[in-house]
């Protein structure tokens, strides 16, 4: 086979030189010359052979390099980042000196700023003067509780004894009262017993006037008769005698009515006496009475006792109140003062510094930055389609551009929750019919295994490429 494919090589070249020639002659008849050399059928199989094996081994390396490069998936899109703590004031007031420079490294606790504090320290004293007028009024409400309490059992005690006393006078003035009242009725009785006197003695003076006339007459009778000398002496003498007891009875009787109308004046007078007695009384009566009616009250307001001390005790809490306010004042003022002095919260290097002495800063002012640099880690932006055999805890290839020649190792803690995008200032807006679809990014975050060393420093914002080995 092959001797044949040969031979037809050879007859095919054979045959295929004839133009060559005609056209080589018909060159030098023009009186140009070209020389054209025939390839080697063995040097083309040869360079047939090289490509071949070139081309398969390529393709076996090709292969290889793939299956390798499907374990690992790598971003340039990644930076390091790290806590940047912002310093800023709380109170407002003039700068009065600074003690730290740009790129300083400072320890946690350092003082870095601290402010003009006059104004802080007045209002400082001024809280606790009026805490010690806060307590002072503590004190003083205390105290008058405790009076309080003490003043109102006693009057309680004396409200309730008064009203007992109160009321035991009104019975005893009532009682006063109707004895009075019988005393009255014994007066006009004996009113009337002795105008009952005054009628029977003047009954009795009538008698005794009559007595008299007749006596007189009989007298005067005797007395003509006697001068006549028709009756004897003797019968003159009794008729004398008659004359002068009926004169006696008379008298007598007169006497007995001036008495009898002595005692009815002094009975109507009793009457009169006993009755006023009777009104005094009554006016006791009604003075006890109104004595038990202000008993009554100043019991009640003594039983208002409790309401007082609850008072009293308001006040306590009013004043105990106002003392936590002025302590809580005091405190707040401390606490301002405290803020004149800025302290570092925690360790790194001071960035972004742009206070000066003797500038006015206000609360919230950014005086300056402190980059934590021994706290750090990178976030790397994979695309989504990188994502899929990615898991918390594989391992990481770190290599930082400024240092090429170091490579440092970490592992992926955690994936945000949403892409860059959709956190973003604008974030995109699909839906207004421009839409176009593009590939998204994920941040995700990578911690070192070991803290970096002070020979390589890493600053947040520094360009690093990560390699996750993710099979």
């Amino acid at each position: 086979m092959s001797e044949e494919n040969n031979n037809e090589g050879n007859e095919s070249g054979s045959a295929s030189d004839e133009p060559a020639e005609s056209e080589m002659s018909a060159d030098l008849d023009e009186g140009s010359a070209v020389i054209v050399s025939e390839p080697k059928p063995k040097r083309k199989k040869k360079i047939l052979y090289i490509g071949g094996t070139a081309l398969f081994l390529a393709c076996i390396l090709g292969l290889g390099y793939w299956v390798y490069a499907r374990q690992f998936e790598s971003t340039d899109d990644a930076f390091i980042d790290g806590d940047i703590v912002q310093i800023s004031p709380r109170v407002p007031a003039y700068v009065k000196k600074v003690y730290v420079d740009s790129n300083k490294f400072v320890h946690k606790g350092d003082l870095l700023v601290e402010l003009v504090a006059d104004d802080y320290e007045i209002k400082v004293e001024q809280a606790k003067a009026q805490l010690i007028n806060a307590q002072s009024r503590y004190d003083q409400a205390l105290a008058n509780a405790g009076l309080t309490r003490k003043e109102t059992g006693a009057a309680q005690a004396a409200a309730v004894s008064n009203v007992e006393t109160a009321r035991t006078n009104v019975e005893q003035t009532r009682l006063a009262s109707d004895s009075k009242q019988s005393l009255i009725k014994q007066a006009e009785a004996a009113v009337r017993t002795a105008n009952a006197n005054l009628e029977q003695v003047r009954a009795q003076i009538e008698q005794a006037e009559s007595n008299y006339h007749l006596a007189e007459v009989e007298h005067e009778r005797r007395s003509a008769l006697f001068t006549k000398g028709d009756i004897s002496r003797q019968s003159l003498d009794q008729s004398t005698n008659d004359l002068q007891t009926s004169q006696a009875k008379l008298n007598a009787a007169r006497k007995q009515v001036d008495a009898a109308r002595s005692r009815v004046d002094e009975a109507n007078a009793a009457v009169t006496t006993a009755q006023s007695n009777y009104k005094q009384s009554i006016a006791q009566i009604d003075l006890t009475r109104s004595q038990v009616g202000e008993s009554k009250g100043r019991l009640a307001d003594a039983n208002a006792a409790p309401e007082r001390v609850s008072v009293s005790e308001a006040q306590i809490s009013v004043a105990e109140a106002e003392e936590k306010a002025a302590e809580s004042a005091v405190h707040a003022a401390e606490l301002e003062l405290s803020f004149t002095k800025i302290y570092a919260p925690e360790d790194g290097y001071i960035t972004k510094k742009n206070v000066e002495e003797g500038q006015l800063v206000q609360v919230g002012t950014p005086m300056m930055a402190i980059s934590q640099s021994d706290e750090i880690w990178v976030v790397a932006n994979f695309k989504e389609t990188q994502l899929e055999n990615m898991r918390v805890g594989q391992t990481v290839d770190i290599e930082v551009d400024a240092y090429p020649s170091e490579t440092f190792h970490g592992k992926i803690e955690s994936f945000q929750a949403g892409t860059g995008s959709r956190f973003s200032l604008l974030p995109s807006e699909n839906a207004t019919g421009n839409y176009v679809k593009v590939v998204q990014r994920v941040p995700v975050k990578i911690v070192f295994d070991e803290k970096p060393d002070k020979v390589h420093l890493l600053a947040p914002g520094m360009s690093v490429e990560p390699t996750v080995k993710v099979r």
